[in-house]
């Protein structure tokens, strides 16, 4: 019977002590390994929406809520802006592209932004089946709508008011699918786009309805912007935000002067986002923490559990010893029960954090739309592993120094 064979029968001798080493240990690996595995989906979704938009223009209130629901698609809209002052803010030579939004539909929980084509190009999303929006109530959809909703090329649909299923349906107005947008993992995926004039034509009786207003094109492109206003002279055109890009960095300095004289919002993505990191990495650092401490707690209950069995177990290894065993390999027994309970403990904790986050993306999926499910193994992971792995060996090797101070002869007569 070799070592391995020896120490695995050593701690299924003591199932119960074993047991609670090697769970205290999967605890703090799960904890760490489902921080870190939230940590990268989120930083990655979070930072991949929010390249090359600096700034977002929108009604007075929460930035963080202007930002959250423009950009990422998880709020509601903060309110409605003229668009006539949008679009004199945005004639600024600082300011390269400007571009509009126009929400406050849904449907099957999927929202329906009006936009133009420069929103699919900031996020590289191109059409792959059928063709872009061109004309009322054309809709191009992402490939989770099209999961999602089971809509097809050709299929029509009602949107509702609101952003959640309860809201009431615009039924005397359908949108027909004219394209399917190939995967991009960025917001596009699950939004349903449509022209400027869409959201006009629906909520035209609506009368200014929280969250429904036009967009416009690039200040460039101004022109276009007021294709399809002839016979809406009688009602002030609004749009929900704009996103915004500078030519340079000197535009930041215009979100100051926008915030201080006109009744319009400016939104600084980076700032407000870093914001919301730092204060949701309060409590990571502290969940890091306590999992940590799990861990440490984890090598004392594999130093006390290993304690009491070399000393309940005096007698059978002072009768190896005597049979022809060296001490280093009875010390190597005891320091490979600790590397066993680490190696189990590591390997349950990363399944058992998979599944946590395959809940919390379903979670997330099923709310929001946005998929979390990255399984693969972090490099920080293997980092991990080498604490864990540290953790046990330390654990066993103090108690089983032990072996080098035993008395081979005395330990037989006493026993």
């Amino acid at each position: 019977m070799n070592l391995f064979q020896i120490s695995w029968r050593n701690l299924t001798d003591k199932p119960l002590s074993s047991f609670l080493s090697g769970l205290l240990m999967t605890f703090g690996i799960t904890i760490i390994s489902l921080l870190l595995l939230l940590n990268k989906q989120l930083d990655d979704q979070f930072r991949k929406n929010i390249k090359g938009i600096d700034m977002v223009l929108g009604a007075k209130g929460s930035p963080l809520q202007l930002i959250l629901s423009s950009i990422y698609q998880i709020d509601s809209p903060v309110g409605n802006i003229p668009l006539d002052e949008a679009e004199r803010l945005t004639r600024n030579p600082m300011i390269k592209t400007a571009i509009p939004l126009a929400m406050g539909d849904n449907y099957k929980s999927f929202r329906i932004v009006g936009t133009n084509k420069k929103y699919l190009d900031h996020f590289e999303a191109t059409v792959g089946q059928g063709r872009l929006f061109e004309n009322d109530l054309d809709a191009v959809i992402g490939p989770r709508v099209a999961q999602g909703a089971g809509l097809k090329l050709g299929d029509t649909f009602s949107g509702a008011h609101g952003l959640d299923q309860e809201g009431e349906e615009h039924a005397d107005s359908k949108y027909k699918v004219v394209g399917i947008l190939n995967p991009t993992n960025t917001v596009t995926d699950q939004l349903i786009l449509t022209p400027v004039s869409s959201v006009w034509a629906i909520h035209e009786h609506g009368h200014g309805e929280a969250g429904a207003g036009p967009h416009t094109e690039e200040k460039e492109h101004d022109a276009e912007v007021h294709e399809g206003e002839e016979g809406h002279d009688e009602e002030p055109r609004e749009i929900t935000s704009m996103l915004i890009k500078f030519r340079n960095p000197m535009g930041m300095m215009l979100a100051r002067g926008i915030n201080t004289n006109s009744k319009l919002q400016a939104a600084l993505p980076n700032i407000e986002i870093n914001r919301l990191f730092s204060l949701l990495g309060v409590g990571v650092d502290t969940l890091r923490g306590l999992a940590i401490a799990i861990m440490l707690i984890s090598g004392i209950s594999v130093f006390v559990s290993l304690y009491n069995s070399l000393k309940e177990r005096r007698y059978e290894m002072a009768l190896m010893l005597s049979m022809g065993a060296t001490r280093a390999q009875l010390f190597g027994m005891l320091v490979l029960e600790g590397l066993v309970l680490a190696l189990i403990g590591f390997l349950l904790g990363v399944v058992l954090s998979r599944i946590g986050l395959w809940l919390f993306s379903s979670t997330v999926s099923s709310e929001y739309h946005y998929d979390l499910s990255g399984f693969s193994i972090l490099p920080e992971e293997w980092a991990l592993l080498g604490v864990a792995i540290l953790i046990g060996l330390l654990a066993a090797a103090l108690p089983a120094l032990g072996v080098y101070r035993m008395n081979i002869s005395r330990t037989l007569a006493e026993d």
